[in-house]
Parts: C-alpha cells; sequence; structure tokens
C-alpha cells in the first residue's frame, strides 16, 4: 500500500500532516457508586475522550447556553430530573455552576449514583467554598499528548505546535495558537472575573513564558509584567487552578551541601510557552535546550498523571551552581536532559555531586545521541526516545 503524504508550509517550516493521535494513556473504570473529577486545560482531549469512550452516557454539557441557564437557575433540576437514573452522569465544566455540586453530593449519598464531573478551572469552586464532596470522588487529569499517544511525532515540529491534540493536528498551529490564548484570556480570565486587569496579565502570560523552566523570582517577573509581586504570586496561582502552569520544587534533604530553595514554574505545552515569548527553537540554540527540557518534563508529568500519581518530581540545585534537572521519588531517579548529539563526561558534573551527596538509585543523562552507553563514572546516557520507552514500560518505577 503506497501511504500518501502530505506537505504543508507554516512560518518557513514544512510540517508533515501524515501524522495521528493514538488511543490515549487515559484509563478510567469507576467502581458502581463511586464519582470522580476530570480536570485538564482547554483541548486537552477530555470532551473527545468522554465520546469515544463512553458513549451512550448522560452528558450533561454545561457549554451549552440552554443547559447551563436553566441549571444555574434552579440547581435542583439536577435531582428531581436524575434521582432514578441509573448508570454515569458526566456533568461537563462543572466550574461553571458550582452549587450544582450540592445536588451531586446528595445524589451520591442517597440514590448512589456515579458522575463524571470535567473541568479546566477549579478555582472558581475553591473560591465560592464549593462542595468538593468530601472525599466521595477520585481526582484524575488529563494531560497533553504523550509521545506514546502519536504517531509522526518530530521534536522540531512539537516545538512550534505544542502536544494539545487540535494544535498537534492543525496544518497552522500557530494561528489556532494564537486563537486558543485570546479565548483563554476572553473567556477563562475575563468570562470568570478571575482578574481586573486583563492587559496586565496577557503581560504577565508573556514573561511567564519567557521564565518558565527558570529558578521562580516573583520581584524580577512583576518588575517586567509591571504589577507588584503580590499580584504576581496571584497570577500564577491562576495558571494553576486553570491547568496552564505547574510548579516544581526543590530537592531539600542534602546532607552536606547548602541548596537553593526558589521553586521552578514550567507552562503546560511547549507550543503555547513558546508562541508567547516569540521563539521558534532550532536545534543547537540555549532556546531548544528549554524546550526539550519542557518536552521531557511533560512526558514526565503525563507518566504521573495516568500511571502513578504519587510520583515526585523535584529537581537539585546547590548555591555552589551544581544543578540536576529532575529528582524522581525520593532519588530513586535522577535524569539530566541535554539536548546535544554527543555527551562527554564532563556533562555528568551535576549527577555526580548528587550522588557525593548521598546515594542515588538511577542516574541518567537523556540527550539526543543514537545510542545508549556508559560513561566511565557509571552515569548511562540514554536516547530520549529510548528514555520515553523505558518509562512508559515501567521500568523505572
Amino acid at each position: 500500500m503506497i501511504k500518501c503524504l502530505t506537505r504543508v508550509f507554516y512560518h518557513d517550516k514544512i510540517a508533515d500532516m501524515d501524522k495521528k493521535i493514538l488511543p490515549r494513556q487515559f484509563k478510567l473504570t469507576l467502581p458502581d457508586g463511586k464519582s470522580a473529577f476530570l480536570w485538564g486545560p482547554r483541548k486537552v482531549g477530555k470532551t473527545y475522550w468522554l465520546r469515544h469512550n463512553l458513549p451512550g452516557t448522560l452528558v450533561i454539557d454545561l457549554l451549552k447556553t440552554d443547559v447551563f441557564a436553566e441549571f444555574a437557575a434552579r440547581p435542583a433540576l439536577l435531582r428531581e430530573r436524575y434521582q432514578n437514573h441509573k448508570g454515569l452522569i458526566v456533568i461537563d465544566e462543572i466550574q461553571k455552576i458550582p452549587s450544582l455540586l450540592n445536588e451531586v453530593h446528595w445524589l451520591i449519598e442517597n440514590k448512589k449514583i456515579s458522575f463524571l464531573l470535567t473541568g479546566s478551572s477549579a478555582r472558581k469552586l475553591r473560591r465560592s467554598h464549593a462542595n468538593l464532596l468530601g472525599g466521595r470522588a477520585w481526582r484524575r487529569t488529563m494531560t497533553p499528548l504523550s509521545k506514546t499517544e502519536t504517531e509522526g511525532f518530530s521534536l522540531e515540529n512539537i516545538m512550534v505546535s505544542g502536544l494539545l491534540p487540535p494544535h498537534y493536528l492543525s496544518p497552522d498551529p500557530v494561528e489556532d495558537i494564537r486563537g486558543y490564548v485570546a479565548d483563554y484570556l476572553k473567556e477563562e480570565i475575563a468570562g470568570e472575573a478571575l482578574v481586573r486587569n486583563i492587559p496586565a496579565f496577557s503581560e504577565f502570560l508573556k514573561v511567564a513564558a519567557v521564565t518558565s523552566s527558570e529558578l521562580l523570582n516573583y520581584a524580577n517577573v512583576a518588575r517586567e509584567a509591571g504589577v507588584s509581586p503580590k499580584v504576581v504570586r496571584g497570577y500564577f496561582d491562576i495558571l494553576e487552578d486553570t491547568y496552564l502552569g505547574f510548579r516544581v520544587h526543590p530537592w531539600k534533604k542534602a546532607e552536606n551541601r547548602r541548596l537553593i530553595e526558589a521553586e521552578k514554574f514550567y507552562l503546560f505545552d511547549l507550543g503555547v510557552a513558546n508562541y508567547l515569548c516569540g521563539r521558534r527553537p532550532k536545534q543547537g540554540t540555549p532556546e531548544f535546550g528549554k524546550s526539550f527540557e519542557q518536552y521531557l518534563l511533560m512526558e514526565l508529568k503525563a507518566y504521573q498523571a495516568y500511571r502513578n500519581q504519587e510520583l515526585d518530581i523535584a529537581f537539585w540545585r546547590t548555591a555552589s551552581g551544581f544543578e540536576v534537572d529532575f529528582l524522581l521519588d525520593d532519588k530513586l531517579l535522577a535524569l539530566e536532559i541535554k539536548a546535544g548529539k554527543r555527551i562527554y563526561e564532563e556533562d555528568s558534573r551535576g549527577l555526580t555531586a548528587l550522588k557525593e551527596d548521598g546515594p542515588v538509585k538511577k542516574s541518567l543523562i537523556v540527550c539526543l545521541e543514537r545510542e545508549p552507553r556508559v560513561l566511565g563514572n557509571g552515569i548511562e546516557v540514554v536516547p530520549w526516545e529510548l528514555f520515553v520507552q523505558r518509562l512508559w514500560s515501567g521500568e523505572f518505577f
């Protein structure tokens, strides 16, 4: 069979459109009477997953204006209509009507009905002191795509498109991401009244993208964004609450070294991050190195969300300048990420210093080399694709 390959041009790049999305790693099986929240950023694929994995399930879609209007006016309709329902009920975008959670609680307790409650922001629920069901519902998160969920994967292309499904598949991901950011500011931020100064928040987004993966300095970000450090802290909280970013905490259990205690912050998607700071990383540049590190962190975050929710992801950095990019599960695995095609023993300085500060079960340099090997100091050099394969096979955890 001859495979047809279509190519389109955008921003001086050639993008293969002979690619597709494979079944998602996300799995959810709810026991009878058990419920769950499913969180994730906009366009991550929650609704698509529901449509293809739960056919025939009752879905209450609060994005539909008529459905929203009737339940917002009378939340008790949920109980009145569905108290005798048999099977799962899905409420999509639950954060839009927090008061519905009281009715959900009653139906879980009194009628043993199972709910799947999806949303792109938990902030409104927390700020309105909504009923979060007190342990009666599991918490699950959907992330952007992993390499294991795609065909036609290219590091060069995902630096532009990112890994949100519609952007990954798009013939013009830059235009789609531009619309995504605009919709986020209009609907998530302005529509939910999360901040008053939308232009300032928009400027903050760009600064957050530029400083993504760096040590978090609220004063510096505040100065660049033109707002106070207190406001900036709130803005970072909003990004976390709407699943557009997350903090990575520093490892603090050093035995012999003084450690840096500042956190790092990462935006949730490579395409969005690179669009916001106006960069198109090319191999061999510092920008490509930052993006490569962020991509591999997103693989770890996806694995954490779907396979091991208790997985602890930290970084290690000393006051004297030694650093290890990711330290996982109490030094079970230490990772240094290098976007180079040739690794030398000096590239393992951080991992060596970490070992001197106490035992590490396994230390790896993940890079662009083609074949795995072991350095003279016993540290493994692993091609990035092999690392992803080993991660998802469960070899490390």
